[in-house]
């Protein structure tokens, strides 16, 4: 794949590529250890706007019950309604509210994110990573992000002695421009 030389290129409809994209997260544990996971079941689109960021906008939905940590019993525990409920609320989402660019490749990407049952603004900073073409012809983008979160502002709040209430989010996100 080609590095894109202007933003403009990047401007159209995007799918994100979930074979391609990993959404994680890392909190700390018990004090001295850290619990790291991702979701393996997700879709989203995006729409971007490389003259004009700020018309931008990403959408995402996460089915909670593909959380993954690689252990089942702590799997089965973020499953239930101590944390995430899934049978409750089997997805989390995420709609932006604003896209602004910061740098040459960095953007601030801030909308609604929903977590149990819970809506609060969240932001996450994402760096352009990487555009162009595969060999196929479908134009891709790639994009590295990162936020940290408090859980207690979704609700989620059980084990706050065991589990800490800051959770880092990373996202590896990889795109393609729908024709």
């Amino acid at each position: 794949m080609t590095t894109t030389t202007t933003l403009s290129e990047l401007t159209g409809d995007y799918v994100i590529d979930a074979a391609r994209t990993r959404i994680g997260f890392v909190a700390r544990a018990a004090l001295v250890s850290k619990v790291r996971g991702r979701f393996d079941d997700f879709e989203g689109t995006a729409h971007l706007d490389g003259d004009d960021p700020s018309r931008s906008g990403v959408g995402l939905v996460i089915r909670a019950g593909s959380i993954a940590t690689g252990t089942d019993k702590c799997d089965d525990h973020l499953r239930s309604g101590d944390f995430l409920d899934v049978e409750e609320h089997p997805t989390i989402t995420f709609a932006s509210t604003e896209v602004a660019r910061l740098d040459g490749t960095r953007f601030r990407v801030t909308g609604d994110l929903t977590v149990h049952g819970v809506t609060a603004p969240a932001t996450v900073q994402f760096e352009l990573t990487g555009a162009g073409s595969d060999p196929r012809g479908d134009f891709r983008v790639g994009f590295r992000g990162s936020a940290v979160i408090s859980r207690r502002d979704w609700g989620v709040s059980w084990g706050r002695f065991l589990i800490a209430d800051k959770v880092a989010l990373e996202f590896e996100v990889a795109a393609t421009r729908r024709p």
